[in-house]
């Protein structure tokens, strides 16, 4: 799968290492090799984009290296791609050696994954389940402002899976540990790739069960219930967060004009 750049190839150029990503004007570098001085780098291909190869050259440039999330906005197949390519550099980069027996790895020519010629172990990239939820009590949704999120920003509550939990168990024990809120009619909405290091965010909406907003302030700064048509300031579009936001907003207008309707025809 890897080979030496001539400078003829073209395409998308995902150039990460130690994740992060190269972002020359603050864009995905797309053309020929040359046009980037890529010739001679080692690349491998890891999709296709608008017709184009996306390549991953494992690499640290001197300059312009950022964070994936700076293109968040973009197309979201462009994105999931150079996250993939993020994920898989950083995932070469931190099997190097065997976990088993400590000898050099190499890594496979027909698959993502790496390779143990001495006890001939295989390793693919792990991927973290994780759980993110919009939670509706009526005509309000609960949004939260977390601590690792800049700029005020408001949005659903998000967590990690378990050892030994279902998808609904984990939605129900995050939302209780970080509002103290119970839930009911937990369902299923869509998934996210979420290269942030490397989980599956998977998408949830539930309705309100009880309890009193009471943050934990070790993960939330700021939690409350928010009506549709007044809420604070919100996650970029492009994210699974936006849309759960948008999806129950959504849903809350259907109501409205549903209850709306009913009474004008009285």
């Amino acid at each position: 799968m890897e080979q030496e750049l001539s400078g003829n190839e073209h395409g998308w150029w995902v150039v990460s290492q130690n994740s992060k990503l190269w972002l020359p004007q603050g864009e995905l570098p797309f053309g020929l090799a040359s046009a980037w001085s890529l010739q001679g780098f080692t690349a491998t291909p890891i999709g296709e984009w608008a017709g184009s190869t996306a390549w991953l050259v494992r690499h640290t440039m001197p300059r312009d290296m950022g964070s994936v999330r700076q293109i968040i906005d973009q197309d979201p197949g462009l994105f999931q791609l150079a996250g993939r390519g993020v994920q898989l550099a950083e995932f070469y980069r931190a099997h190097r050696f065997c976990g088993y027996c400590g000898h050099t790895m190499r890594i496979s020519g027909k698959e993502w994954a790496c390779l143990c010629d001495h006890c001939h172990e295989r390793y693919y990239p792990q991927i973290a389940p994780c759980i993110i939820v919009a939670i509706r009590r009526g005509d309000e949704i609960l949004l939260a402002q977390h601590t690792r999120h800049r700029g005020g920003i408001y949005t659903v509550l998000a967590g990690f899976v378990e050892v030994g939990e279902t998808l609904e168990q984990t939605v129900a024990r995050e939302v209780m540990e970080e509002t103290k809120v119970k839930v009911k009619n937990v369902r299923y909405v869509t998934s996210q790739p979420w290269p942030f290091p490397h989980s599956l965010m998977m998408a949830f909406m539930a309705e309100y069960d009880g309890g009193d907003i009471t943050p934990d302030h070790s993960e939330i700064l700021d939690a409350g219930w928010y009506r549709y048509d007044a809420l604070p300031l919100l996650p970029p579009p492009g994210t699974v967060a936006r849309r759960l936001i948008e999806d129950t907003v959504a849903l809350c207008r259907a109501d409205r004009d549903a209850d709306s309707s009913i009474a004008t025809t009285r």
